[in-house]
């Protein structure tokens, strides 16, 4: 019996003005796995991702979450997603536990549920011992780890995650994915993420996908992807290299910071993504 994919794109379009960004993307993400969305700046990544989660309108049929149209069904669509954006979504001027608490408000948690799911989510992400500071005060990592609470709190069936770990080092980028592994193993959720990262995606997606000027360029599990490129000694930046041709443009490498750091870092991923 063939289950539902989590995600089916067929032949979605999206433009701005007369700029095409994702172009008949055919595109689908088995429920349970965790599904790597690669390629260069400009390459269309988080316009897809948008149209998925219904921030941008796309016409009926050309994108799909667990079977649930995303133009003509978008509430039902919100409700079975937690989205963690590029752009900076915790408020600074709240603690951890009142940024958790707001989400689980808007996500619809019930009321008599709400304390104890903020708690989880918290406890899932380990920050229960920050809970009650403001998130202001928070390094980085702790920042991306609460934006990954909020969007648990609502328990999705997706979780989409578009650049997780940008500008985080390399111990709060594996804080991060381990917390995010932890999670899955508990619930099964599935994940779609996008990254510049190719050790990350290498390491934790089940299959990737890599897009270059709106499309899917090459499509398989990292080893698969790998090996069609010619052996042991292939590395995931390669078959991205051989596909879109140039650098990893965009990919930041500076240490995890304040949280006044991850807001600029973020800002200009942003602009530029």
């Amino acid at each position: 019996m063939n289950e539902t994919p989590a995600v089916r794109c067929t032949g979605l379009v999206y433009r701005f003005g007369d700029r095409t960004a994702v172009d008949h993307l055919d595109l689908e993400v088995r429920p349970g796995e965790v599904f790597g969305l690669l390629g260069p700046n400009g390459a269309g990544k988080t316009t897809a991702i948008r149209a998925i989660t219904t921030l941008l309108p796309v016409p009926a049929g050309m994108a799909a979450v667990f079977g649930r149209d995303c133009a003509g069904d978008r509430m039902a669509v919100r409700r079975l997603l937690g989205y963690v954006p590029q752009q900076l979504s915790a408020d600074g001027a709240l603690t951890g536990r009142e940024n958790v608490a707001l989400f689980a408000r808007v996500f619809d948690v019930p009321r008599r549920d709400r304390a104890r799911r903020v708690a989880e989510a918290l406890a899932d992400v380990d920050l229960t011992d920050a809970a009650d500071r403001l998130a202001a005060t928070y390094s980085g990592g702790m920042v991306r780890r609460l934006e990954l609470a909020q969007a648990l709190v609502s328990r999705p069936r997706l979780l989409i995650l578009d650049e997780p770990t940008i500008g985080l080092d390399p111990i709060a980028r594996t804080n991060v994915w381990e917390r995010i592994a932890a999670v899955r193993a508990a619930t099964g959720m599935t994940v779609l993420v996008t990254t510049h990262y190719m050790d990350e995606a290498d390491q934790y997606c089940d299959r990737v996908a890599l897009m270059h000027r709106g499309r899917v360029r090459a499509l398989g599990t990292p080893d698969e992807l790998k090996d069609a490129l010619g052996g042991a000694d292939v590395t995931l930046e390669d078959v991205f290299r051989h596909h879109a041709g140039g650098s990893l443009a965009g990919a930041a490498d500076t240490e995890g910071g304040t949280y006044r750091d991850v807001r600029r870092t973020r800002n200009t991923a942003g602009r530029v993504g």
